[in-house]
């Protein structure tokens, strides 16, 4: 779909590496800057997939990796030939680290009038905290996200990094946006996504629900905040069901048709929906007893029956034996100079598609020179 685009990634960490990664699944050519002799610091985050980092090997396959000092004159001048013909210049460098380098937006777009520009950053380049240092777990306190995330006791991060992937998932259709506005206009376009805009849309429903309700929705870990029965309960054989219950009709159902008792549906401490989320820790009591004398895979049965949502709790090694995801064909092999890994297709691509391999530091940077008709 993106055949024929060239990428220039100066990226590092999460955010612009999965934006770019997506940019190359759809055919795009990704060219991927990185610093001499250490290269992305997401390379050395940790050595578990055949001494690779797990980070750097989910968000780079497909691109190409070449080395450059941007302080030196003879290094910047491949970069320069490579922005000649990018028709995409993705960055999320230090705040002020792409100006002092002569990159900033305004001056690409004077240079380069049909180069899309996308720039990430944690806050932004204007504001009290434009110059703040900004990691994954830092905006995410700030965006609030920990003040409704985890138990009535402790807060908790999520266990992904959200605020990167939404920055990244934001830079990702903001380029593909710009690229289509560009075939039409002719004209390139620049624009910057911020990490705590990213993650402060993600965080409409909690923001609407306490500016206008007054409270805060409570930190409930794995139950919902404002709708119940939804969250865990144990049944019989020790295992978990996640039960979603959304409205009056599948209260009933859940009350008559599977546990097997009709009047509760009746019961006015659980009568509508606001009741039983007030009474939500008797309501979970009430519903693992009558569960007890069921097992995990007759639970769901049941559920599945009468239309009510439901999920098993799936540890990693379940995940990835997910009978869905085999069902639809959805894993590939990545491949790697340590060896083959495993790893889900993109949304949106079928059996065809076929992953790129995850570069080794400066691996094409050789090529990339000559093809540009430059020499280290």
């Amino acid at each position: 779909m993106l055949d024929g685009i060239c990428v220039v990634a100066l990226e590092q960490a999460v955010a612009a590496p999965f934006a770019s990664r997506q940019l190359a699944d759809l055919g795009a050519r990704v060219i991927k800057v990185e610093r001499p002799d250490t290269g992305d610091f997401a390379r050395a985050y940790d050595t578990t997939v055949h001494g690779q980092s797990s980070h750097f090997v989910w968000l780079n396959g497909g691109k190409e990796s070449i080395c450059l000092d941007l302080k030196d004159a003879g290094e910047r001048a491949v970069l320069d030939a490579l922005l000649d013909r990018a028709d995409v210049f993705l960055a999320n460098l230090a705040p002020g680290a792409l100006d002092r380098l002569g990159l900033g937006a305004r001056t690409l777009r004077e240079r380069y009038p049909r180069l899309v520009v996308c720039t990430i950053s944690g806050y932004g380049q204007d504001g009290p905290y434009r110059a703040k240092k900004a990691y994954d777990l830092l905006v995410q306190c700030e965006a609030g996200l920990l003040s409704v995330t985890g138990s009535e006791d402790s807060p908790a991060k999520a266990g992904i990094a959200v605020a990167d992937i939404a920055a990244g998932m934001y830079a990702y259709s903001g380029v593909l946006a710009a690229l289509f506005r560009r075939e039409r206009t002719g004209w390139g376009d620049a624009f910057e996504v911020a990490m705590l805009d990213a993650l402060a849309e993600w965080m409409g429903f909690p923001h609407l629900y306490a500016s206008y309700g007054g409270t805060p929705p409570p930190r409930n870990g794995a139950r919902h905040a404002s709708i119940s029965p939804y969250g865990p309960y144990r049944v019989g054989d020790g295992g978990t069901v996640f039960i979603g219950v959304q409205n009056q009709r599948e209260w009933r159902l859940l009350c008559e048709r599977v546990l097997g008792d009709p009047g509760l549906a009746e019961d006015p401490r659980f009568a509508a929906n606001t009741d039983r989320v007030r009474a939500d820790a008797e309501l979970t009591g009430v519903l693992e007893a009558a569960l007890a004398g069921l097992d995990t895979e007759r639970v769901v049965a049941l559920l599945d029956e009468v239309g009510i949502a439901n999920a098993r709790m799936r540890d990693l090694a379940s995940f990835a034996a997910h009978p869905q995801l085999a069902a639809r064909s959805r894993w590939a092999s990545l491949p790697t100079q340590q060896g083959a890994v495993d790893i889900v297709r993109p949304p949106g691509t079928g059996p065809e598609w076929q992953p790129g391999a995850v570069p080794e530091l400066d691996e094409h940077g050789a090529a990339i020179r000559a093809e540009l008709g430059l020499s280290r």
